[in-house]
C-alpha cells in the first residue's frame, strides 16, 4: 500500500498549497499606482500650489496607494494642448484653461461670459455645478474631477475710464473672449501675453488691459497703471478643467475613485478661496501704490451691461445652430451666479 501513501502526501500537500495561494494577494495588490498631472501654473503660483495638495490629499486618503505627480508649468503639455493630452494618455490629469482651444468646447464657452460674476469662490462653484448638471458631450472623452475659475475682469489703465465713452478707440490689451467685450465697449482690443503687457503698458503700446485685479500685483503690472475700472458688473471669468484620462479612472476600482470624487468636492471651495486669496492681494497691492479705483455708478453699470449684451445673445445663437442647449444654459448661469452671489 506504499502507492496509496504517496498519493495520499500528494494530495494533501496540493491541499496546503491550494490554502495558501487562497490567502495570498493579487499580484497588483500592494502595487503603487503611480499617476502624471500636467498643470499649465508656474510652481509658485498658488493656484498650481493648491492642485499640489490636492494631489498630496490623495495620497493620504489612499495610504499611499496612489502617488500623483505634478508637472508644473506646461513641462508636460503646453496649455493648448492640455486637454488632448489627457484624452491621449500623455498625461493621466490634466489642468488648463476650456479657452485655450476656442471652438473645442462651445457649450462650456458660456461659463467665460460677462454676467456679472462677484468674485472666484462663486466662479468656481458655479463652472463645477454647471458641468455635473449639463454633463456636456464635449467633455465626454474624459472624466471631469471639477472646475474652478478666477474672479471678475476688472479693467486697469493708465488715465481714468469713468464711462463708456472714455473706452472709445482706447488701446485695451485683451485676448479671447475679453477681446470681444472690448470691442463691444468701443475700445480696441490687442492681443498679447502677460509677460508681455507691462511693457507694453510702460510705453504705451496699449492704454489699459482687461484682467483680474491679481494680475496686477502676480506680474507687477500695478506699477504701470494708474486707475483701476471695477467692472465686476460685466465680471467675466476664466473656467479652467481638472480632468483624468478615462481608462486611468475606470482602472482606479470603485474605493479608490470615491476617494478622488470626495477630495475633488473639497478642493471646488479651496480653488476658490484661493482665487479670492489673490484677488485680495492683488487690490492691497493696488492700494499701496495708491492707484485710483473707481466705480460705477447704478445708471453706468446699466450702459456696460447693455453694450455686452450682444456676446451673450450671439452664444445663444452660435450654440443653437449647433443643436446645443446655449440658452438653457446661459439662464441656468444666470440663475445661480444670482443665487451663490447673495
Amino acid at each position: 500500500m506504499r502507492w496509496w501513501s504517496i498519493l495520499t502526501a500528494i494530495i494533501a500537500t496540493g491541499v496546503v498549497l491550494t490554502g495558501l495561494s487562497g490567502c495570498s494577494k493579487a499580484p497588483d495588490e500592494d502595487k503603487t499606482i503611480e499617476l502624471s498631472y500636467s498643470v499649465f501654473f508656474p510652481p509658485t503660483h498658488i493656484q498650481c500650489q493648491t492642485a499640489q495638495a490636492w494631489a498630496e490629499e490623495i495620497g493620504k486618503r489612499t495610504n499611499g496607494k496612489v502617488k500623483i505627480t505634478l508637472y508644473p508649468a506646461g513641462t508636460l503639455t503646453k496649455a493648448p494642448q492640455c486637454y488632448e493630452g489627457v484624452v491621449n494618455g500623455v498625461s493621466d490629469i490634466g489642468m488648463s484653461c476650456f479657452a485655450y482651444t476656442r471652438g473645442r468646447f462651445p457649450l462650456l464657452e458660456g461659463l467665460d461670459l460677462p454676467l456679472g460674476y462677484p468674485n472666484g469662490t462663486v466662479a468656481t462653484r458655479v463652472a463645477t455645478e454647471m458641468v455635473q448638471k449639463h454633463q456636456p458631450a464635449e467633455v465626454a472623452d474624459v472624466h471631469v474631477l471639477y472646475v474652478h475659475a478666477h474672479g471678475p475682469g476688472i479693467l486697469a489703465s493708465r488715465k481714468p475710464v469713468r464711462k463708456l465713452e472714455d473706452l472709445s478707440g482706447l488701446k485695451v490689451r485683451a485676448t479671447g473672449l475679453s477681446s470681444k467685450i472690448v470691442q463691444s465697449l468701443g475700445g480696441t482690443p490687442l492681443a498679447m501675453s502677460q509677460s508681455e503687457t507691462y511693457e507694453a503698458l510702460q510705453k504705451g503700446v496699449v492704454e489699459a488691459t482687461f484682467c483680474p485685479i491679481e494680475t496686477l500685483k502676480g506680474w507687477k503690472q500695478g506699477e504701470v497703471i494708474n486707475h483701476v475700472t471695477e467692472t465686476s458688473v460685466i465680471g467675466y471669468t476664466t473656467s479652467m478643467f481638472v480632468v483624468m484620462n478615462k481608462k486611468a479612472w475606470d482602472s482606479l476600482g470603485t474605493d479608490l475613485q470615491k476617494v478622488f470624487t470626495d477630495v475633488s468636492a473639497e478642493w471646488v471651495a479651496k480653488h476658490g478661496q484661493a482665487w479670492d486669496q489673490a484677488d485680495q492681494e492683488g487690490a492691497e497691492f493696488v492700494k499701496e501704490l495708491q492707484r485710483e479705483v473707481i466705480t460705477l455708478d447704478q445708471a453706468e453699470q446699466q450702459r456696460w451691461q447693455a453694450a455686452v449684451q450682444p456676446i451673450l445673445d450671439d452664444y445663444v445663437a452660435a450654440t443653437g445652430a449647433k443643436n446645443l442647449p446655449g440658452a438653457e444654459f446661459l439662464a441656468d448661469l444666470q440663475k445661480l451666479i444670482a443665487e451663490y452671489s447673495k
